[in-house]
């Protein structure tokens, strides 16, 4: 995939920031499960979190390859760092498709500049992946909404100055999507961040509960001012989220195979480097012919988002493939390094523990299948 002079040099530039700045350090601050305050503050000055932020609102918005390159560069330094804006993309892409022009000139030019980062909750404890049968409610009450409910896994939660709230405004509504909205939530009295949720990977950036107790919000609090539309606005909104977590996952795996193969080549047995062993020489042909496809399906749906139709399926495949992908990868790098493999000193063993968030994250792998073969059969299979 080629881009234009100028996006290639912000991805040139995010290679380097993550090869000069994060590599050296991520190992450390990974283990001791720190915030990476310092990488967040340069990756604000280097304007990520407004590359899906157009203008008079931002200055560097790129095309949504562009956007997966980045991606995929953080996450090849560590994960975590590309989860930092993940959430907060999909959240300015709501505003800038659906928010009314209070609203977007409200948020969006202190989110471009990461001044104000932003997130959004969805999952419920106990939703899962059930978004329509959610037991947050927001009741109208004069020019108030007031919320009451509870939500999980949400990333950037303590960090994030605002929330995209999905919920029921009209619990009664059938079918239930109708009575679904979403509201603007800032750290009102009501809303607490309850408990941060330990995790087998995706260190660093905290994923909390919030608990919602008679939380008081404005009535313009609500997306693009209507009600009952906010599940739509979500599903186009995981559109980007999908390919967003697919270039992580496909970052993770270009970490693992980049390290595996050098290993590979400096390692030597038996008198030979080991690429040279044909168990080891195949592991190796597998994990680059696993990428390469991985990273052409997630180039097929960024060109798709832009095409600026439905992109459901697209970004489905590509997340349900290089999420996959990803942890077979990173398992095979293990494999190469052999016991060296589990230590703690090298950082494979950190890509195996992040790579299973993208399986689940975002839409679980077995929903993605849902989505895939609806779409197959509405548009009469593949063109």
């Amino acid at each position: 995939m080629q881009l234009d002079p100028e996006e290639q040099a912000i991805v040139d530039a995010v290679a380097a920031f993550v090869d000069k700045e994060v590599k050296p350090k991520v190992q450390e601050i990974e283990h001791a499960n720190e915030y990476p305050t310092e990488f967040i503050e340069q990756m604000k000055q280097m304007g990520i979190f407004g590359l899906a932020i157009p203008e008079p609102y931002g200055d560097v918005k790129v095309s949504t390859p562009c956007y997966s390159r980045v991606t995929e560069e953080l996450a090849r330094g560590w994960m975590s760092l590309a989860g930092a804006m993940g959430g907060h993309t999909v959240v300015s892409k709501l505003l800038v498709d659906y928010g009314t022009e209070e609203q977007k000139e409200k948020y969006l030019p202190r989110m471009a500049t990461g001044e104000l980062r932003t997130t959004m909750a969805l999952t419920e404890p106990g939703g899962g992946s059930d978004l329509q049968a959610m037991r947050t409610v927001a009741k109208r009450d004069d020019d108030e909404y007031v919320i009451n409910g509870s939500k999980t896994w949400i990333t950037n939660a303590r960090k994030a100055g605002m929330i995209a709230l999905l919920c029921k405004t009209d619990p009664d509504a059938q079918p239930a999507h109708k009575g679904i909205s979403i509201l603007l939530v800032e750290k009102v009295p009501g809303f607490e961040v309850s408990k941060d949720l330990p995790k087998l990977g995706y260190k660093g950036v905290e994923s909390c509960e919030l608990s919602f107790t008679d939380a008081r919000v404005p009535a313009d609090a609500l997306l693009g001012g209507k009600e009952g539309v906010g599940f739509s606005q979500m599903m186009r909104g995981l559109e980007i989220g999908r390919i967003q977590v697919a270039s992580r996952a496909t970052g993770v795996a270009r970490a693992a195979f980049d390290d595996a193969l050098r290993y590979a080549q400096e390692r030597e047995s038996m008198g030979k480097p080991i690429w040279q062993h044909q168990a080891v020489g195949n592991l190796l042909a597998m994990m680059g012919t696993k990428l390469t496809a991985g990273r052409t399906l997630l180039w097929n749906a960024a060109e798709a988002y832009d095409g600026g139709g439905r992109s459901d399926m697209e970004a489905g495949m590509a997340k349900l493939f290089c999420s996959e992908m990803a942890m077979e990868v990173a398992l095979d790098a293990i494999r190469v390094h052999g016991g060296y493999g589990y230590s703690t000193e090298f950082d494979v063993e950190r890509y195996f523990r992040d790579a299973p968030l993208m399986i689940v994250g975002e839409g679980t792998n077995e929903i993605q299948q849902n989505v895939i073969v609806r779409q197959l059969v509405q548009r009469g299979g593949l063109e």
